[in-house]
């Protein structure tokens, strides 16, 4: 995992009974990256070294993930959208372009359907949303049994063995498990071993689930559809083009782009097609 250069600064930042390690680097226009289930902000870096040339750069670790503090409540996305919020805030930032994957994607959407004058575009990945589009059949794909994997015999069968865990992520749903390299999961494990971390996203992250379809039936009911210009990115093995009609169901200017020779792991598989879709967006008028 190639370090965050110098350009960038982290702090511990307080959002009401919880802290965030956050990242943040350069100056310009304002990019904030949401990451999520089997990465921590890490994920970010080699787009973050090229954003923070001429923007503003935000990674935070979400709650309960990475470095961040690992509270027993807060996981709805409603409450962590208002997290980032906070976050934003205190950073004297006003309006951001929104990058994110998979929980990430989920956060996003809690954010930019609070506080739509404050997300001024989204690029998201691969990843559905919680009561939305095909949320309820993306249910029955045996590939999301982790959704209810959960509770304090999964914990204990699951410590010490998080590798073995994220492997089975990483392997079924990649194009080519050899891109997910040894370091990679190495530096993913270790994290994911931190005391409370599994429990986090697990009985936190996932078992919000139920209720953030909830919150966003109601947040769609009464907000509509997003304004914002939308990219929608996709694997070819993963979501692809149907990560586009995806966001269709919630925002009004979707552009799609699907990412060749990639599943899920976007970042990991094919980092420079990511960013090269991924900065052009952020920088279109």
């Amino acid at each position: 995992m190639p370090p965050f250069s110098s350009r960038f600064d982290a702090t511990d930042m307080d959002v009401g009974a919880a802290t965030q390690y956050v990242r943040t680097g350069g100056s310009g226009p304002a990019v904030l990256l949401l990451h999520g289930f089997g990465d921590t902000g890490d994920m970010w870096q080699p787009l973050a070294e090229r954003l923070v040339q001429d923007h503003r750069v935000i990674i935070p670790d979400l709650r309960g993930m990475g470095l961040s503090s690992h509270p027993e409540g807060g996981y709805e996305k409603v409450a962590q959208a208002r997290d980032l919020v906070t976050i934003l805030d205190q950073l004297a930032v006003d309006r951001v372009a929104l990058v994110t994957h998979d929980i990430g994607n989920m956060v996003g959407y809690a954010l930019a359907a609070q506080y739509p004058a404050r997300v001024t575009k989204w690029a998201v990945m691969d990843a559905p949303l919680p009561g939305l589009g095909t949320w309820d059949t993306q249910l029955l794909n045996p590939l999301v049994w982790h959704f209810n994997f959960r509770g304090p015999d999964v914990e204990r069968l699951v410590a010490g063995r998080e590798r073995i865990l994220l492997d089975r992520f990483y392997n079924e749903m990649s194009a080519n498990p050899s891109r997910i390299d040894e370091e990679t999961r190495r530096h993913y494990a270790a994290l994911y071993a931190r005391p409370g971390a599994i429990h986090n996203a697990l009985g936190g992250q996932f078992a919000a689930f139920a209720r953030d379809a909830e919150d966003n039936r109601a947040l769609f009911a009464r907000v509509g559809k997003l304004t914002m210009p939308v990219l929608a990115i996709g694997g070819d093995h993963s979501y692809g083009a149907a990560m586009r009609a995806e966001l269709e169901f919630v925002a009004s200017a979707v552009e799609g782009a699907v990412i060749s020779d990639a599943g899920h792991w976007i970042m990991e598989e094919q980092p420079e097609q990511a960013i090269a879709a991924i900065t052009r967006f952020v920088a279109a008028g």
